[in-house]
């Protein structure tokens, strides 16, 4: 595709599409440290962008996302690149479905805009891991993430040598339209602080971008991040909401390098969520004065998120107390609708309209050529497909239940050194009474909530949230008991010193202060759910359990429509539909009780749809569920 000459200006935004039928060799993204401007082939260049993140989005509705943001008036698109979901196993590479990043990359250039691609290989984002793949926990050496260790720097390496490569074509001085690629991520705010993996990582880069486009580093808007995390050589922005002073973060960037556009690469329009505790919200009119301050001051930004989405699966990270790992643990939402302009589901806000109208203001405020040609969004429709009945399938307990060999040990493992990434493992060891009731049962660290079960019946619940780590137990006198601890990981850390956020039981279980052991460790990562299609449906059954039901949706639906999974009743757990992991569900805990279904994952009548719930505490009396036309992702909040 070759485009003509010059398309459109804006008075503040001056959005480009230059000749290449000659040589791409003259497409240029540079700094103009002198005009303090960012030059695009020797033109002035000002982006105003979005951070949308292909991985928590359905394919089919990528487009409509970027044509939406264009709508609202911007010209680029951010967005990271997540290692775990490209590599989920060593030399194992996935570029398809929703992993399909070129696809995404040519769908935003089809809407003639521009990309700034955040690589990594840390990208945080409120993902498990920060984006890392698990395995990583098993090959690199404790303290070694995001330094100049050898085993660390040779799998990245080996990464972007797939990645970067896949990259190339679409760099802007090749022809392809991604002006900027970040080295690392706020690196200022990691304890490393290791100069020596810095330089190695822009060389990296560099090796692969050349001057097709331009490498930059973002920051927080604080003077420890920016002692450490800038870069020489590559270009520094800064991150900030709508809490501080534009001006006031805008200097770090002056007083590093001197010259250029000042830059703010995650502006928030909202904020993340955890569970228990009230979905964030950020006014709308204050979003659009700091807009105005950063236009003033002649500045490029991308709302951070300008849409959210969600984190299907078992996807979504956590934060931590910063001085302690075991404490304070805040595992993050399975809606990552942000608060964004554009909601979870694909809906305009207020946000957006009122951030719409500002660019227009902005646009309207000098000389216009032309103004630059938008679409009009289509809504999305919403249905409420009625309420349907969930059938008992199987208890955890029952062997059936074992899709992975359990693992026999002196001493309990964590999930990584069972080679476990997602889901729950069942710890099991006999008790023989030898001590006086009660007893003191402690497990040393708890990563993140176990269940307690004497003889499958629940007695306890430990809470990395509230670091709880000790219970009191009554064992039976003259008898063997088993004592079950079912760990669940709720998400790894994603931001922070621990973000080595190892799974399950770390150190031993403890009597009285007497080692237990040894153990059995049945794994249950729930990748998939189709091996329940075999098991009939019984009359009861004991949670943590399995529960189905089969459904076709009614006949006046000739397409499917996206809607939302009502789990009011239910307790805690993951829904399955059709095979596809909608997430996590706690509607105990709150603020979320819905989980987003996007239509891509129902089928449309005659055909039969199964949806799959793994419960672990209470089921509702009547084992109902309802799919609804509306979210609830800011309900009542449940801290016990």
């Amino acid at each position: 595709m070759h485009w003509i000459g010059v398309c459109c200006f804006w008075s503040l935004f001056v959005f480009v599409l230059c000749d290449t039928s000659n040589s791409t060799n003259n497409r240029t993204f540079i700094v103009d440290y002198e005009k303090n401007e960012f030059l695009k082939d020797g033109e002035v260049f000002r982006y105003v962008s979005g951070d949308l993140h292909y991985f928590r989005v359905p394919k089919s509705y990528w487009k409509d996302r970027i044509q939406k943001i264009k709508a609202a008036g911007l010209n680029a698109i951010t967005t990271y690149v997540e290692w775990s979901l490209h590599e989920p196993f060593p030399g194992t590479y996935n570029f398809e479905g929703m992993a399909d990043l070129e696809y995404f990359i040519k769908l935003i250039q089809d809407e003639g805009m521009y990309l700034l691609l955040r690589p990594g290989p840390y990208i945080c984002a409120e993902r498990d891991f920060g984006g890392f793949p698990y395995w990583l926990l098993n090959v690199t050496p404790k303290g070694s993430l995001r330094t100049n260790d050898s085993s660390y720097k040779k799998y990245v390496s080996q990464w972007f040598s797939v990645l970067m490569k896949k990259m190339q074509p679409h760099l802007y001085g090749n022809g392809g339209n991604i002006i900027m690629v970040q080295v690392e991520n706020e690196y200022g705010s990691y304890y490393a602080c290791d100069s020596d993996y810095k330089l190695w990582l822009r060389d990296l880069l560099k090796g692969y971008v050349e001057d097709k486009a331009l490498l930059y580093t973002i920051d927080i808007c604080r003077q420890r991040d920016f002692d450490c995390g800038p870069i020489p050589e590559v270009y520094a922005t800064v991150d900030f909401g709508i809490s501080v002073n534009a001006a006031t973060c805008f200097d770090f960037l002056k007083n590093y390098q001197k010259g250029g556009p000042s830059v703010n690469s995650e502006f928030y329009p909202g904020w993340l969520a955890h569970w228990q505790e009230p979905h964030p919200k950020v006014n709308s009119d204050d979003v659009v004065n700091h807009m105005k301050s950063m236009l003033s001051l002649n500045a490029s930004f991308s709302f951070y998120m300008f849409h959210g989405g969600t984190n299907f699966g078992f996807t979504s990270g956590a934060n931590t107390n910063e001085s302690d790992a075991n404490i304070g643990y805040l595992p993050q939402l399975t809606s990552y609708d942000y608060d964004a302009p554009i909601t979870e589901a694909g809906d305009l806000t207020e946000k957006y309209f009122k951030i719409k109208q500002t660019l227009e203001n902005a646009k309207h405020s000098g000389a216009v050529v032309e103004n630059i040609s938008v679409i009009s969004p289509i809504p999305m429709l919403k249905a409420a497909y009625g309420t349907f009945f969930l059938r008992p399938l199987v208890s955890i307990f029952e062997k059936v239940t074992h899709r992975i060999n359990p693992v026999l040990s002196f001493n309990p493992l964590t999930f990584e050194v069972m080679d476990i990434n997602t889901g729950f493992v069942m710890y099991e060891t006999i008790l023989l009474n030898k001590f006086q009731n009660p007893v003191n049962l402690t497990v040393n660290s708890v990563r993140d909530r176990a269940i307690i079960y004497l003889d499958q019946v629940q007695v306890g619940t430990m809470n990395r949230l509230k670091g709880n780590t000790t219970i009191f137990l009554d064992i039976k006198k003259n008898s063997a008991q088993t004592l079950s601890i079912l760990v669940e990981n709720q998400g790894r850390i994603n931001y922070g010193d621990f973000i080595e956020d190892r799974k399950g039981i770390l150190g031993h279980v403890l009597l009285d202060n007497e080692k237990v052991g040894p153990w059995k460790m049945i794994a249950h990562p729930l990748n998939e759910t189709s091996w329940l299609s075999s098991i009939k449906p019984v009359d009861n059954v004991q949670v943590p359990a399995f529960y189905r039901t089969q459904f076709t949706l009614p006949e006046d639906y000739t397409s499917t429509l996206d809607t939302y999974l009502d789990t009011s009743g239910w307790t805690k757990g993951v829904a399955f539909l059709n095979d596809i992991n909608l997430g996590r569900y706690w509607p105990l805990a709150g603020p979320q009780i819905t989980l987003y279904v996007p239509a891509s994952f129902l089928k449309p009548p005659p055909a039969v749809n199964t949806l799959v719930m793994f419960e672990l505490e209470r089921a509702p009396q009547d084992l109902s569920i309802k799919f609804v036309d509306k979210p609830t992702i800011n309900g009542p909040i449940n801290t016990d």
